[in-house]
C-alpha cells in the first residue's frame, strides 16, 4: 500500500495512520477499526495538508478571501457562475438549510425508503410529512412511482446518487431524465456525497439540469473522497434565485479560512482522488472476497461502504462486532437485517474479516 502511494508521489501521507477513536467503554490497549462512518483514512491529502497549515498564520482574519477563491474554483470546476455556489461546513449544512426552506408544517418530502435521512428527520422536526417510497425488489429507486407520487402539495423531492445505505445508484440517464421531468412541477434535491466514487462521476451527475435552468439542487461534500470529515467543507450547486433562499436559512460564514484552504487545494488534487478510488476499490475487493468465501450476498457498491444481509439480529452483531474491536453498522430493512461495512486501510478491514468469521461461527473457505 505504502509503496502504491509513493509511486504516485504521496509518500507523506503514506508515513501516518488516520485517528482511529475508539469507543470509550474499550480498553485503551485494543485496536479499534473503525468501519461505522464512510470516512476516507486516505487522507487529507498532502497538498491539503500543506495549505491548511500555510492558512493557520491568517486565522487572525476574516476569511473573505479564501471563500471567495473557493467559490470561484468549485463554480469553474462546475462549469457555472459563481452566484451558482453555496458553501457549507459539509453538506449537512446545506441539506438542513434545503429542509427550512421546503420543509415547515405545510412541506411534504418525498424521497426513496431506505436512503440517508438527514434532510429529511431535519424538515420532520418542523413538521413535514415524509412521503416515503420503498425501492424496488433490486433495492434500486423506483422513479416512476416516484413521479407519479408528485402531486400537489410536495414540497421537495430528495434524491441521494449513490444511495445511503445500499451503495446502489441511478444512472445518469435515468437520474437526469427524472430531474428534467419532475423539476417543472417541484424542485429537485440531489445528494452527491459519494459523487466521486463512481465509475463515471461526470456522466453521472445532475448538474446538467441546472446548466439547463432546471430547479435542481446539487450538494457535494469534501467529507468522503477528500477525507475532510472533520474539517467540514461542502457545497451545493442552484439556481442563483434557490441559493439566496438557502441562504437566508444559513449557512452563513460558518467554514474557517484554512478549512476552505485546504479544500480549494484537495479539489484539484486529481491524482490524490483517482490513488483514493483505487484504495477503496482494493477495499472494497477485499470484502467482496470475504463475503462470498463465507456464502454472503451483497450489494455490488459505487460508495466507500458495503451492505449485506446478515442471518442474525442487526444489534446483537453489532455489539459482537464491536466486542471483536471492529465498529460497524447495522440495520433491518423490511424484517430482513443488514450490516454496512464501510472501507478503511487493509489492517481494519482484516481485522473484520477476522471479527466477522468469530462473530458468525464460520472460515472462509479458501477453495
Amino acid at each position: 500500500m505504502a509503496a502504491g502511494l509513493m509511486s504516485m508521489g504521496y509518500a507523506g501521507a503514506a508515513s501516518g495512520s488516520a485517528a482511529s477513536l475508539a469507543p470509550s467503554y474499550l480498553p485503551k490497549k485494543d485496536r479499534y477499526a473503525r468501519l461505522t462512518s464512510n470516512e476516507n483514512p486516505f487522507g487529507p491529502s498532502p497538498s491539503a495538508k500543506k495549505a491548511l497549515k500555510a492558512a493557520i498564520d491568517d486565522s487572525f482574519l476574516y476569511p473573505r478571501e479564501y471563500r471567495q477563491t473557493l467559490i470561484e474554483l468549485i463554480a469553474k470546476e462546475e462549469g457555472v457562475s459563481e452566484d451558482h455556489i453555496l458553501l457549507g461546513a459539509g453538506s449537512s449544512e446545506l441539506l438542513h438549510a434545503a429542509a427550512r426552506v421546503y420543509g415547515g408544517a405545510k412541506g411534504k418530502v418525498l424521497s426513496a425508503d431506505p436512503t440517508y435521512t438527514s434532510l429529511i428527520r431535519s424538515a420532520e422536526m418542523m413538521g413535514s410529512e415524509w412521503i416515503k417510497i420503498p425501492l424496488d425488489k433490486n433495492f434500486d429507486h423506483d422513479l416512476s412511482t416516484m413521479e407519479y407520487k408528485v402531486k400537489p402539495g410536495v414540497s421537495l423531492v430528495y434524491l441521494v446518487n449513490p444511495n445511503n445505505p445500499t451503495g446502489k445508484i441511478m444512472t445518469g440517464e435515468e437520474i437526469i431524465g427524472f430531474c428534467n421531468t419532475v423539476s417543472s412541477k417541484v424542485p429537485v434535491f440531489v445528494d452527491e456525497a459519494y459523487w466521486d466514487y463512481m465509475e463515471n462521476p461526470k456522466g453521472s451527475t445532475t448538474t446538467a439540469c441546472i446548466k439547463e435552468g432546471a430547479n435542481v439542487i446539487v450538494a457535494r461534500t469534501f467529507s468522503k473522497v477528500h477525507a475532510f470529515a472533520g474539517l467540514r467543507v461542502g457545497y451545493c450547486i442552484a439556481q442563483p434565485e434557490v441559493i439566496k433562499e438557502l441562504a437566508k436559512e444559513g449557512p452563513r460564514n460558518t467554514l474557517s479560512g484554512p478549512s476552505m484552504s485546504a479544500a480549494t487545494a484537495s479539489l484539484v488534487d486529481y491524482d490524490f482522488i483517482k490513488y483514493s478510488v483505487k484504495m477503496n476499490n482494493e477495499g472494497k475487493k477485499f470484502v467482496y472476497d470475504v463475503l462470498e468465501k463465507t456464502g454472503h450476498d451483497y450489494f455490488p457498491s459505487h460508495t466507500n461502504f458495503i451492505l449485506f444481509p446478515i442471518a442474525m439480529d442487526y444489534a446483537d452483531f453489532k455489539k459482537k462486532m464491536l466486542d471483536n474491536g471492529v465498529g460497524i453498522k447495522s440495520m433491518n430493512v423490511g424484517g430482513q437485517d443488514y450490516c454496512r461495512v464501510s472501507m478503511g486501510k487493509m489492517e481494519d478491514l482484516e481485522m473484520f474479516a477476522g471479527a466477522f468469521q468469530k462473530v458468525i461461527g464460520t472460515t472462509i473457505n479458501k477453495s
